[in-house]
């Protein structure tokens, strides 16, 4: 059971939720005037430059960071790994709460919301790529909020619902699994349509398995980097079981990672060589690029493998942040900073502030709403009436 003998009565104004609560009231305000205003009184969306922030950060980033669902039960229900076990909820309920905040972002980056759904039920447009992102994420967040119901169920106490839930463990992940490789992948497919607008260096024919490899380089370290934030935070709300997983944990994904992205290393520099863009590496953009390719790729590797080599924990969980920083440069780069780099200084795309507040504030509802169920459902530790099972 969660340690939570002689805690001290809930603070409610707290610096955190002040923090949240200011975040939360301004984000109203801009969600209102987006949706009474249009898109143009809070971006500097235009023509060239359609995708901002919404799609670099909301989209591309929230996807990939969301990937630690899909990498964790694999690890667990397919390759056997159960020591691993007690990281499954919270990737799942992190990538449930992720995919769920994708598609609330979307609503603020389409022009017309409501007709979302159109492709599945009007126009279906079966030989788009978009059509196959928005289906595998629709259907993915189905995935994720049936994995994740067990947990709600037994705090329900719906018994009979939970058993038959829980039977469909294998199926959902291997279908899960399926369905993260077709849309993580396809999300970088959908730069293939504009090598002139996208910068050489970050253009390739790889890039939709670039795109895959980072999914799982994120979702890696997104479990590593969300337990070790959990065990500083919510570690009263923890069983013995959990709390002992924690070293676990850290060290196989932090191997798991660290030869990941010493892989994903040589396939980068092999995508250089094949399409013979060594020159480009002498501009200002190759400084740049290097710094991805030397800074959040190489270096991590190594510090990952540091790390586990020594059981340096503390170096690992460190390391996770900078690697979920990474993901966060690349996506950036082939969104916004690689993309139109051939257009003049003024007539580049740089976000609005309400922009980068709306995307603050769906980032403070998923921390708000993750807290909300770690603290009542068994998320972080097993529900008394289940620990046999």
């Amino acid at each position: 059971m969660p340690q939570e003998a002689n805690q001290a009565p809930a603070k409610y104004f707290t610096p955190f939720n002040i923090v949240a609560g200011i975040i939360v009231v301004v984000g109203i305000i801009i969600t209102v005037l987006r949706f009474t205003r249009g898109l143009g009184t809070v971006t500097h969306l235009s023509d060239n430059n359609p995708w901002g922030i919404w799609i670099g950060f909301d989209l591309l980033v929230g996807v990939a960071l969301a990937a630690g669902g899909y990498v964790t039960s694999a690890a667990v229900y397919i390759f056997g790994l159960k020591r691993f076990h007690a990281a499954v909820r919270p990737a799942i309920l992190t990538g449930f709460l992720g995919y769920a905040l994708v598609v609330l972002a979307l609503h603020y980056d389409v022009g017309r919301p409501w007709r979302l759904p159109y492709p599945f039920l009007v126009s279906r447009g079966t030989t788009s790529l978009l059509f196959e992102v928005a289906a595998c994420v629709a259907l993915y967040l189905t995935v994720l909020f049936i994995e994740f119901s067990p947990a709600a169920l037994e705090w329900l106490g719906a018994n009979r619902a939970r058993r038959l839930v829980v039977k469909l463990t294998l199926v959902l992940t291997i279908f899960g699994v399926m369905l993260s490789t077709l849309h993580q992948s396809s999300l970088g497919a959908l730069f293939l349509i504009a090598p002139s607008k996208l910068h050489p260096l970050w253009y390739s024919s790889y890039i939709p398995i670039y795109f895959f490899i980072t999914s799982i380089i994120a979702g890696l370290s997104m479990v590593i980097f969300e337990s070790s934030l959990s065990h500083r935070y919510l570690a009263h709300k923890m069983d013995a079981g959990h709390l002992a997983a924690k070293k676990d944990v850290t060290l196989g994904f932090g191997k798991a990672a660290a030869w990941v992205l010493a892989g994903y290393f040589f396939i980068k520099v092999i995508g250089i060589a094949v399409d013979n863009n060594w020159h480009y590496l002498a501009t200002g953009y190759g400084a740049w690029y290097l710094v991805e390719l030397l800074g959040f790729i190489a270096l991590p590797a190594f510090t990952y493998a540091i790390g586990v080599r020594e059981g340096n924990t503390t170096l690992i969980q460190w390391t996770s942040a900078w690697t979920v920083l990474g993901i966060v440069v690349n996506r950036f780069n082939v969104s916004l900073v690689a993309f139109n780099w051939h257009l003049p200084a003024e007539a580049r795309y740089f976000p609005h502030w309400m922009e980068i507040g709306i995307s603050v504030f769906i980032v403070t509802i998923g921390l708000l709403v993750f807290r909300f169920i770690a603290t009542r459902m068994p998320i972080l530790h097993a529900h008394p009436d289940y620990e046999a099972h």
